[in-house]
């Protein structure tokens, strides 16, 4: 049962019915969305559901309500095998390359901002713990599937499910590169051209009797391949990367004739042996915790911490709002009042032997301790949001043959130079694609544009995580929001679509853009006959878990005790699709 409970998907799910503050453009009852708490979560059902709009904030998935919303959020993804760099894009790249080689630290803005925004997850964490579940794991613990009122065709029912499940694929998954057979390789003769070789006159040519002259740009590539073979410049859960891998890197980051330069002919180009700083990129599994992940845990929130104060300006000990009860600091709490002399005399005894206080400055007045509670409160507070915002998920860890080698999930691509984390990039890994979902760095080396630089570095990791997985070639930038100037940014990344509101098909951006100009709200499908796909047909065949019991809705509806629900199960099902509401589990108390 274990086996069967860690590959279903369950969630809670709220009607999006009341409005949020909005970060974008501060209306304070504008922002509306639907949402659910997502107890557990198959990667293959997350991944369908970002294809129809939705998003995750730690365990909470919420989707905008998209023609009432104040700012529409739409799902945007680049096509990371086709991505070229621009102008912007090299600029930050040089400039990382200038500062690893040579120390250079010169201030040049890019303009540009992080991969994601700081404003639209906080949004979304403020309704995230408004609508925080409450239920128990006993109530989780599937004990039966029940048979007793199965439809007569359910037979047909569930080939057709796991068909469903086997033949979604993303429209593009097709594209991949392919190198023509008679493309030449540098340093090696073109096969399509015939070569003749005539002695040279005497006192002319070159001597034959030495070795052949070899092009610099030839040396080069032969010490980057050296290079790279010896340094690592990228680890993955702690350990470089197979040297099969590595070579797999280079060949990738070969520049063919007369191109322009790839984003990992920058990424891993050949340093001098007296660099001045070292990079390298580590991915960890933050969900479940990886070793590796627990053990950088102080070191990341640090930087989370220090990212929020100087970034987004947030107050050293800023309280959240509806995400932590706390026992009250009050004496008319039982459990304060009974522990509080033990606790001052500890913190007395501790402030005297740590910071030699002198008994007299730890007196132990109920004002002085009281103040220091609420500082540790405040403390543990930040450090819980810091948890479930970017830590939790809800995705399950999985690992196929046919997948990458790090597997499927939720991870931290932690930035070290010269040892320490300067910054770190949450990520999911997906069967189509690497879903970004935030970014935090030291502040102390914003001159490195680093949102600019993860995203590519992301991208190339896109690229990479293909060669092992050939559907997994896209990668998700989060929400592109035109209303809002400051997060157009994300368009950047070309070629990118955008996933229309209403049929949930992809639409290159350049074809939106026109659309959006004229009004905030878009459908972007120019098909009027085009309607959703995977919309919901039959309600009756939603998979409920109810006491422990898995049923399809029409044998819970016939068992439901009070006022119907079906309103709210159909808006559920219309949201996540016809394929996801057979596949998930909604939960019903």
């Amino acid at each position: 049962m274990a086996a069967a409970e860690s590959s279903l998907s369950i969630v809670e799910y709220f009607r999006g019915e009341d409005g949020y503050r909005c970060g974008y453009c501060k209306n304070e009852t504008g922002n509306l969305s639907h949402g659910m708490w997502a107890h557990s979560m198959t990667v293959q059902d997350y991944q369908d559901l970002i294809d129809r709009g939705w998003r995750r904030s730690g365990k909470y998935v919420y989707k905008p309500i998209m023609n009432k919303t104040c700012c529409p959020q739409y799902t945007i993804r680049c096509q990371a095998l086709h991505f070229q760099t621009s102008k912007s894009h090299k600029k930050v790249l040089k400039k990382m390359l200038k500062f690893i080689s040579k120390g250079d630290v010169s201030k040049v803005m890019g303009g540009e901002e992080p991969m994601d925004s700081h404003i639209e997850d906080v949004v979304a964490c403020n309704y995230e713990y408004r609508n925080e579940s409450h239920v128990s794991q006993a109530e989780l613990k599937l004990l039966s599937v029940d048979h007793t009122e199965r439809a007569e065709t359910e037979d047909k029912d569930k080939e057709q499910m796991k068909e469903e499940v086997n033949v979604k694929k993303v429209e593009s998954s097709s594209l991949q590169i392919h190198v023509a057979k008679g493309t030449p390789v540098p340093g090696e003769p073109s096969h399509s051209t015939k070569i003749v070789h005539a002695l040279p006159k005497p006192g002319k040519g070159a001597d034959l009797n030495k070795p052949p002259c070899r092009k610099a740009k030839d040396i080069r590539k032969e010490r980057k391949l050296q290079k790279l073979l010896q340094n690592q410049m990228c680890t993955c859960e702690g350990s470089p990367l197979q040297a099969g891998d590595q070579v797999l890197l280079l060949q990738n980051s070969k520049s063919k004739p007369n191109q322009p330069k790839t984003v990992e002919d920058f990424i891993f180009a050949s340093l001098p042996d007296d660099a001045a700083h070292k990079l390298e990129v580590r991915l960890v599994r933050s969900s479940p915790p990886s070793s590796q992940f627990e053990a950088t845990f102080q070191e990341s929130y640090q930087v989370y911490k220090r990212y929020q104060m100087v970034i987004h300006k947030d107050p050293p000990d800023k309280p959240t709002i509806n995400q932590v009860r706390l026992v009250p600091v009050s004496f008319e709490d039982p459990q304060f009042k009974s522990s509080f002399s033990q606790s001052a005399a500890l913190f007395a005894k501790y402030q005297m032997a740590i910071h030699k206080d002198a008994p007299s400055d730890c007196d132990e007045n109920e004002t002085v301790f009281l103040g220091i509670i609420l500082k540790i409160s405040m403390f543990l507070m930040n450090l819980m949001q810091f948890t479930r915002f970017l830590c939790d998920s809800p995705l399950e860890a999985e690992n196929l043959p046919n997948g990458p080698d790090c597997g499927y999930g939720s991870f931290h691509q932690q930035y070290w130079l010269d040892g320490k984390i300067i910054a770190v990039g949450v990520i999911d890994i997906l069967p189509y694609c690497v879903s970004s979902v935030y970014l935090y760095y030291d502040p102390d080396y914003s001159f490195l544009s680093l949102g600019v630089y993860s995203a590519l570095r992301e991208i190339a990791f896109t690229r990479q995580l293909h060669e092992k997985a050939p559907d997994l070639c896209f990668y998700y930038m989060g929400f592109y929001i035109h209303s809002c100037p400051k997060m157009r940014y994300k368009g950047q990344y070309r070629p990118s679509d955008l996933l229309c509101p209403e049929t949930y098909v992809w639409i290159p951006i350049e074809q939106c853009l026109p659309l959006l100009e004229h009004s905030k709200y878009c459908r972007f499908n120019q098909d009027v006959k085009a309607v959703d796909d995977g919309r919901i047909k039959e309600l009756g065949r939603v998979r409920v878990l109810h006491k422990g019991t898995i049923m399809p809705y029409s044998v819970y509806k016939k068992r439901r005790k009070g006022p119907s629900d079906e309103a709210s199960v159909h808006q559920y099902a219309s949201l996540v699709g016809q394929t996801c509401s057979e596949r998930m589990l909604l939960f019903r108390s």
